[in-house]
C-alpha cells in the first residue's frame, strides 16, 4: 500500500512539474507577433519608418541642402511617453535613428548622453593621451535640427472587446531659430477581443 501511495505521489509531482514548465519558441526578429494589443517592436519599427521616409520627401531637406551645400545635421531629442502605458521610446528613438543614419540623406550626432559620455573621455585623454593621439575640445559637429515628439493614446473599452488607438506625433525643428520644417503623424488602431480585459 505504501509504494502504491508512493508511486501515486511521484505521478502526481511529475504532472505538477509538467504543467508549471516553460516552453521558449526562437522566432524571426522580423515576424509579427501581437499576444496583447499593447505597443510593441512591430509598432515601433513600422512607425520609425513611416515617419523617416516622410521626412525625407518634404521640401525642407532640398531646401537646405541647397543653401548650404551639405546635408542637414539632426539628432533626435527626447520622445515624450504620454500614453497609458509602458513604452520603451528608447527603442523607437533607435529606430529612427537607424533609418535617418541610413538613409544617407542627413548626417547625425550623437544624443546629450552620448555627448557627456564623449566629452568625459577627452577630458581623460586631455591629461593622459599622448599629444599625437589626444582629441581636443571645441570640435564637436553642431546639429541644425532636433526631432521631438510624444505618443498619446486613447482606449476604448466594452466587454470583452477594446479598441487601441496610438498617435505618434513628431516635429523637426531648427536649431538657429526654432521653426518648425516638419510635423509628422501616425496613427494606429488595433482591435483586441479578450476576456480577461479590464478597462
Amino acid at each position: 500500500m505504501k509504494s502504491i501511495m508512493k508511486i501515486t505521489s511521484f505521478m502526481f509531482a511529475l504532472v505538477l512539474l509538467s504543467a508549471c514548465s516553460t516552453s521558449v519558441e526562437r522566432l524571426d526578429s522580423s515576424k509579427v507577433v501581437d499576444l496583447s494589443g499593447a505597443w510593441n517592436d512591430t509598432d515601433s519599427q513600422l512607425v520609425a519608418q513611416e515617419m523617416i521616409d516622410d521626412v525625407l520627401s518634404r521640401p525642407w531637406i532640398r531646401k537646405f541642402t541647397q543653401l548650404n551645400g551639405t546635408e542637414p545635421v539632426v539628432i533626435v531629442g527626447r520622445i515624450r511617453n504620454l500614453s497609458h502605458e509602458h513604452i520603451n521610446t528608447n527603442t523607437f528613438v533607435a529606430d529612427m535613428e537607424r533609418e535617418l543614419i541610413n538613409s544617407g540623406e542627413v548626417q547625425f550626432v550623437a544624443s546629450a548622453t552620448q555627448r557627456q559620455d564623449i566629452r568625459d573621455e577627452r577630458g581623460d585623454q586631455d591629461l593622459n593621451a599622448s599629444a599625437n593621439t589626444r582629441k581636443v575640445m571645441g570640435q564637436e559637429y553642431g546639429a541644425d535640427f532636433m526631432m521631438q515628439g510624444q505618443i498619446n493614446t486613447i482606449i476604448d473599452v466594452d466587454g470583452d472587446m477594446q479598441v487601441r488607438f496610438y498617435q505618434v506625433d513628431l516635429e523637426l525643428i531648427s536649431i538657429k531659430d526654432n521653426r518648425k520644417v516638419w510635423i509628422g503623424q501616425k496613427k494606429i488602431k488595433k482591435l483586441v477581443t479578450n476576456s480577461k480585459i479590464r478597462g
